[in-house]
């Protein structure tokens, strides 16, 4: 790795794919914000990708490590060992979104969702980076700083 690869307090720049993940776990509050900037059909939408409102409440919830994390990745600096938690904790939220997806797929086998499934094969993508990618883990790992 070369002097690139750090930020102006020497830490490793997270990777662009940490971005698109982190939007993809996120993305019933995505939702909701966008639900509540478009007043007159923010109810249609919401019930469009929600129509059970248990999964909507699901995904609030598991959206909340994402959401965290990101407001922390600017201050990682400061905070590392919360920051080395972040890793395995938007971890098991990745693990939990994709089993509470199997199951919701498993139970409605009678007329699968295509977003449904779309979803569950970017989850799976996401989950095979984040347990793969080297780079990503380093960010999340001990201080690595230039000196």
């Amino acid at each position: 790795m070369n002097s690139d690869d750090y930020n102006s307090h020497g830490m490793l720049r997270l990777p662009l794919w940490f971005w698109t993940i982190l939007i993809l776990q996120a993305r019933t509050w995505l939702l909701f914000i966008m639900a509540g900037a478009s007043r007159q059909q923010g109810e249609g939408l919401l019930a469009l990708f929600y129509p059970d409102r248990h999964s909507f409440w699901y995904g609030i919830f598991l959206g909340i490590p994402p959401v965290l994390i990101f407001l922390l990745s600017s201050r990682r600096h400061l905070w590392p060992k919360i920051w080395q938690m972040s890793y395995w904790l938007l971890l098991a939220g990745m693990f939990a979104t994709f089993a509470l997806q199997g199951v919701g797929m498993w139970q409605s086998m009678d007329e699968p969702n295509l977003l449904d499934f779309a979803l569950a094969l970017l989850d799976a993508g996401a989950l095979a980076y984040w347990l793969l990618s080297r780079r990503l883990r380093a960010c999340f790992g001990e201080e690595r700083r230039l000196v």
